[in-house]
């Protein structure tokens, strides 16, 4: 049941999260910050009265560990909700993102000296090819929009290279995050729960650094068209709303996948959060209209099958099928 209950976590809180995240964009696309800022009050709130009990409970990880963790976690976060203040449409950043894998390969065989094998290198050429052929055609489409003038055109396209090298940069950035944490997890164990606490609570005193936009954010937001909320029937700015419904899906997101790794086999929980990346692209191109080509979809294709190949579905399916079979055989 437990495992049933996350996948649909998964599912609900990531798709729409993806959802209100775009709704949030498209009206004002600098509101990274503020949307950043509420989702990391929230989970460290929550956190604080969980996982920390009233700040009763001592961390099993030393805090100077998590210093460094959150500088790199608060960095990614920030950087890649900015990235859409930056020309970068919601699908081609869903696609950028991934692309961890090519990120997490190359770091890995720079810091850890760590050797994989042809099938590994082949997925992660499709990933680059994908990213790739997705990038290049979201680059064009760029170009076309912005073909007012010629100075007005480099200065978008501009922009626009400015937001893929913030994607790059949080992409390594992550996947160095993410190397980081299995060196402390293999010296003081796995303390999931308390990670999650700690990346969000310790790094809300830096958004003071960036407290003059969250305000400008937070006046446009109280601008914007009332909305009463259904079956509550309390009315308060539909920017706000959106903020909301987007700080409650994270969070259940995020809880959907922490069941889920405690539940299932690391294999399942991939195959899970690239379904769900799959299923909130498709949800954006359809429902918003967003520009997506031919090419877009061979790029998208080259991006799936290059994560799947990556995780070896193919070979776990093949003997999981078989077993299926033979057991309706015996029925």
């Amino acid at each position: 049941m437990r495992p049933a209950l996350a996948v649909g976590l998964v599912f609900s809180g990531c798709c729409s999260n993806v959802v209100f995240l775009e709704l949030l964009a498209r009206e004002f696309p600098g509101c990274g910050n503020i949307v950043t800022f509420a989702q990391f009050l929230f989970i460290a709130l929550e956190g604080f009265i969980s996982e920390a009990n009233f700040g009763r409970k001592r961390p099993a990880i030393p805090i100077r560990y998590y210093l460094i963790m959150v500088a790199m976690f608060f960095t990614v976060s920030v950087v890649n909700n900015y990235a859409l203040n930056l020309n970068i449409a919601m699908p081609l950043h869903m696609i950028f993102r991934s692309g961890s894998l090519i990120a997490s390969m190359v770091l890995g065989i720079i810091i850890l000296k760590k050797r994989y094998s042809v099938s590994k290198y082949t997925s992660i050429a499709l990933v680059s090819v994908g990213i790739f052929i997705c990038t290049l055609m979201s680059a064009k489409q760029v170009a076309s929009k912005s073909s007012r003038s010629e100075a007005d055109g480099l200065h978008v396209f501009l922009w626009w290279l400015l937001g893929i090298a913030a994607l790059t940069f949080a992409l390594l950035m992550s996947a160095r995050m993410g190397i980081f944490q299995e060196t402390i997890y293999k010296q003081f164990g796995k303390h999931s729960k308390e990670a999650l606490f700690y990346n969000h609570a310790l790094p809300l005193p830096g958004f003071l650094l960036l407290a003059p936009d969250i305000y400008a954010h937070a006046v446009l937001f109280n601008q914007s068209e009332p909305f009463q909320v259904p079956g509550i029937g309390l009315t308060l700015p539909i920017m706000w709303f959106y903020l909301a419904m987007n700080v409650l899906t994270q969070y259940v997101c995020i809880r959907g996948v922490f069941i889920l790794t405690t539940e299932c086999a690391s294999l399942t929980v991939t195959l899970v959060v690239t379904l769900r990346k799959f299923v909130s692209l498709i949800f954006s191109i359809l429902y918003f209209k967003n520009p997506f080509t031919a090419w877009h979809w061979l790029g998208t294709l080259f991006v799936f099958v290059g994560t799947l190949m990556y995780t070896e579905v193919w070979n776990s399916l093949g003997p999981l099928l078989a077993r299926q079979r033979k057991e309706a055989k015996k029925e």
